[in-house]
């Protein structure tokens, strides 16, 4: 007579082996980043985005809060919370050239990847990008977990 333990180590092994084979035809088996010797790239697919335009005619106070939301939702979390937090800062105090340069650096990149690892190519180096260099430093130690809550923005209106 078998054990309860042998039991369900056999039941356990024989459902995991009928299972394993639908599991891999649905799983890629090539590695996170698509890096394997073999890996032809085929199955990517590249999604065209518009170009980036600077909207010239906008308003500073529409601007500024376009790139406020803009700035909190983001296509990574670790961006959104980064962004918003450098934003609620900044953002009020930008004079219209820092405006358009925090615009382009947000916008232009495809993606968020782009924004998130270092360095940034030359076209956005500038006053901006060295404002959001020295916060990301975090040298008061903040607790940054989360975007703000934009109940900030009803006690600056008043």
């Amino acid at each position: 007579m078998l054990s309860s333990v042998v039991a369900k180590r056999l039941v356990t092994g024989v459902c995991q082996a009928a299972w394993r084979p639908a599991v891999t035809g649905l799983v890629s088996s090539r590695g996170y980043r698509g890096d394997a010797p073999d890996d032809t790239r085929g199955d990517l697919i590249e999604i065209p985005l518009p170009p980036w335009e600077e909207k010239a005619d906008e308003p500073t106070d529409i601007k500024r809060r376009r790139l406020l939301y803009e700035s909190r939702k983001r296509g990574m979390l670790e961006n959104c919370i980064l962004l918003s937090l450098f934003a609620k800062r900044y953002l009020n105090t930008m004079s219209e050239n820092q405006l358009q340069q925090y615009d382009r650096l947000i916008n232009e990149p495809s993606n968020d990847w782009d924004i998130y690892y270092w360095p940034t190519p030359d076209v956005y180096q500038g006053e901006v990008m060295d404002m959001l260099k020295e916060f990301t430093k975090n040298r008061n130690h903040e607790q940054r977990l989360d975007a703000p809550s934009l109940e900030y923005l009803d006690k600056e209106s008043q």
